[in-house]
């Protein structure tokens, strides 16, 4: 799943390349992607996009004040394509193409005709949950409206991070990964900050002491901006490939840890898993392999 980082390159990439733009046309293909109804998705021709930004790992694109929202969810991507005046016109079907998004021609090819540039949404998979609204305001998007702090504001110290975690009694991993307790944070970095952290992902957050609250603001901030430092720059193409190779024990299950060398180990659930070093998070102890559980004692 695209995270904070990955949006937020998304974001900057998209400000490089569409701001300034005219929008041809938006064309659907899988229906049930798109959420709104009122404005149309048509009233996004001719308008021109003024702006990008990311709201924890919403996509806005600002349209001469109408905004295209983008949430890409699990298996969702962005896909630049330089040229679309060839690209065949969009049917429904059972391909990974939602949305394709069609700027106006650039005035600089033969005869003043240039390339056509867009980009394309796609969902990989059969859980289809890739989400476009159209709205003149995104906080009228539910998942935006019910957002937390977001962890790269400058407002998300570590005394907001004391307040969000106060008497809570749910997990650290599943705090983390709560859009309305912290904005952003997937699967994947809420295990790269706990190894950071050197911190169990099955910690009752309410058991932090200040001085673990104070390492644990440290490794979100450190983790999500070294994250988004190492993709800037990089085309939407690239991204994927990025986070990958940046990862230290999120899908690295078998292999040696960097920081210790012990084997990084595996919890799966019914939809997902975690991945977590002994050495660094557990005191050398491993997780119970089963859903709901502690640490074995």
């Amino acid at each position: 799943m695209p995270e904070l980082p990955e949006v937020e390159s998304l974001a900057h990439f998209l400000r490089e390349r569409a701001v300034g733009r005219s929008i041809m046309a938006v064309d659907v293909v899988g229906i049930q992607v798109l959420k709104t109804f009122d404005p149309p998705v048509s009233a996004l021709g001719g308008l021109t996009v003024t702006g990008v930004a990311r709201h924890g790992k919403f996509l806005d694109l600002d349209c001469d004040g109408l905004h295209l929202v983008i949430h890409l969810a699990r298996a969702g991507w962005l896909r630049w394509r330089e040229d679309l005046s060839g690209a065949r016109p969009v049917r429904p079907g059972k391909g990974p193409l939602a949305v394709r998004v069609r700027f106006a021609p650039d005035d600089d090819g033969p005869g003043g005709a240039g390339r056509a540039p867009g980009f394309e949404l796609t969902e990989a998979g059969t859980q289809k949950r890739l989400a476009v609204y159209v709205t003149k305001n995104p906080d009228e998007v539910p998942g935006i409206a019910a957002l937390g702090p977001d962890p790269l504001d400058p407002s998300f110290t570590v005394e907001a991070l004391k307040r969000i975690i106060g008497g809570n009694r749910t997990q650290i991993k599943g705090l983390l990964r709560d859009q309305k307790v912290i904005a952003g944070i997937g699967n994947a970095y809420s295990d790269e900050v706990l190894h950071a952290a050197r911190m169990s992902p099955f910690k009752i957050a309410s058991t932090l002491t200040d001085a673990q609250i104070a390492d644990l603001h440290e490794a979100i901030v450190t983790t999500l901006a070294e994250a988004v430092e190492r993709a800037h720059g990089l085309a939407a193409k690239d991204l994927k490939a990025e986070k990958k190779s940046g990862l230290r024990v999120h899908n690295r299950t078998g292999q040696p840890c960097d920081v210790c060398g012990d084997t990084i180990r595996e919890v799966s659930f019914a939809d997902s898993s975690l991945q977590y070093c002994p050495t660094c998070q557990t005191g050398g102890k491993p997780l119970a392999d089963r859903r709901l559980s502690k640490l074995l004692k």
